[in-house]
């Protein structure tokens, strides 16, 4: 097994994409707290990952490197069209779901994605530019696994929200591979040396690290996320009543 496969195997059996919370939401049993928690955290990963990966992309020398993050990056912000922003496909997801983005905006993050979002910034805009692209690599090898698991689960949950729209999630996971190959590609440029391939590893797994303890930190606030599910729809029979 060559490092590549290494690494690969590594990405894929971490607890980040091999956890409770995703089987479970996988097979539909996410509670409809979860499910609002989820969403709302989600959305901050996809609204600042682009600025994240800017960085990363301005603190790399080599030119081929270089090419391919400017791939994934420019993927991100729609491919020349701003109608297309991925962060806008995700905002259709919330307002599918009941759920206002301006609203997620003013309400604080949970203190697990806080540390997940502050330590992507600082690996990906750090000084050891291997271990950066160690994090790039295992972020993006580890959202193939991660898609066929979130999109089952939302794909069950349109029994109760039946206008869900999941374009983000469909796109994502058709798109993916282009990434990944993106990320081999980096992979292979670095050199036959079992220090770099140390640091990249450790990049690989401080990243999927802070991912996992986002997923757990969504999992142990379900009921909070259930009471702005039920208030949201309290509102709702209300303005039915009225009118």
């Amino acid at each position: 097994m060559n490092f590549e496969q290494q690494m690969l195997r590594f990405v894929r059996e971490h607890k980040a994409v091999d956890n409770r919370f995703l089987t479970r939401f996988a097979k539909g049993q996410a509670t409809d707290g979860e499910l609002q928690t989820f969403a709302r955290e989600f959305y901050h990963f996809s609204r600042l990952f682009p600025s994240i990966l800017a960085k990363l992309l301005a603190n790399t020398a080599d030119e081929a490197e270089a090419e391919e993050l400017t791939k994934i990056l420019s993927s991100e912000l729609g491919d020349g069209d701003p109608k297309k922003r991925h962060e806008l496909m995700y905002r259709r997801f919330l307002r599918s779901l009941g759920v206002e983005p301006r609203k997620v905006l003013d309400a604080p993050m949970l203190p697990t994605t806080k540390a997940y979002l502050n330590g992507l910034e600082q690996l990906y805009g750090g000084a050891d530019h291997v271990v950066a692209l160690g994090a790039s690599f295992g972020l993006e090898n580890m959202a193939t696994p991660m898609w066929d698991r979130l999109i089952p689960g939302l794909e069950a949950a349109r029994s109760r929200f039946p206008r869900l729209d999941l374009e983000f999630f469909t796109f994502h996971r058709e798109l993916e591979h282009l990434h990944e190959e993106a990320m081999g590609d980096t992979l292979s440029l670095q050199a036959d040396d079992p220090d770099v391939r140390r640091r990249f590893w450790l990049g690989a797994e401080q990243a999927l690290n802070l991912l996992a303890a986002f997923w757990g930190g969504i999992a142990r606030n379900r009921r909070g996320g259930a009471r702005r599910a039920r208030g949201r729809r309290k509102r709702q029979t209300k303005g039915r009543r009225a009118a």
